[in-house]
């Protein structure tokens, strides 16, 4: 018998304009717009094949991914081992686009992008994944943005920035940074020594 192949498919976020946005490729004769994918090689895993995607979109320094969920309902043709991906605001890839994740998607990919949605809401709560979303340096202004769409609601400025600093997830560098009338801001990059925080600190979002 012979077998169903396997794929990689790569729900990429971003946020512009205060929205969650996702990359996506319009194929109208294969049903409109859907996620960036591609079968994977016999000589690739499927973490090699989501590296390449994203490689060939953004440059050799693919932005921070983790593997999602493996979608292989009967029917569905290749089993896909999807990847959620954490992308600062940028121009989007030739031939891609930014698009809200409330877009119809083709195949099944609606679904696949509602899981990695809901991983990201739910990473929100407990971690600092979205740092990912910010070009370092930073500043607590943005890093509060960033929450507030991923969480939906507003944040008060003065626990948030207590807590955040808390987590010692953050360093502060040289440099400020002024946004319209208010006084320079301090910025900070994401610590090389906690780039990444669960429950460790009993800290949980939101504040």
């Amino acid at each position: 018998m012979k077998g169903r192949g396997v794929a990689v498919d790569v729900a990429a976020f971003t946020i512009d304009g205060g929205a969650l946005r996702v990359l996506l490729e319009e194929r109208p004769a294969q049903g409109g717009w859907q996620l960036p994918g591609s079968a994977v090689a016999a000589a690739e895993s499927p973490g090699d094949a989501a590296r390449r995607i994203l490689e060939a979109r953004f440059g050799p320094r693919a932005p921070y991914h983790e593997q999602l969920y493996t979608f292989g309902e009967p029917g569905r043709g290749p089993i896909s081992v999807a990847y959620f991906a954490v992308v600062p605001r940028g121009r989007a890839p030739q031939g891609l686009s930014w698009k809200p994740v409330q877009v119809p998607l083709a195949f099944d990919h609606g679904e696949i992008l509602a899981e990695a949605v809901e991983r990201l809401h739910t990473k929100t709560e407990y971690s600092t994944l979205p740092l990912r979303f910010l070009e370092e340096p930073f500043t607590l202004s943005e890093v509060q943005a960033v929450y507030e769409v991923l969480l939906e609601r507003p944040l008060d400025k003065r626990n948030f920035r207590r807590k955040m600093l808390a987590l010692e997830a953050l360093r502060q560098v040289q440099g400020r940074r002024r946004s319209g009338a208010h006084r320079p801001a301090r910025l900070f990059r994401l610590s090389p020594d906690r780039p990444y925080l669960l429950k460790e600190r009993g800290i949980l979002f939101p504040f």
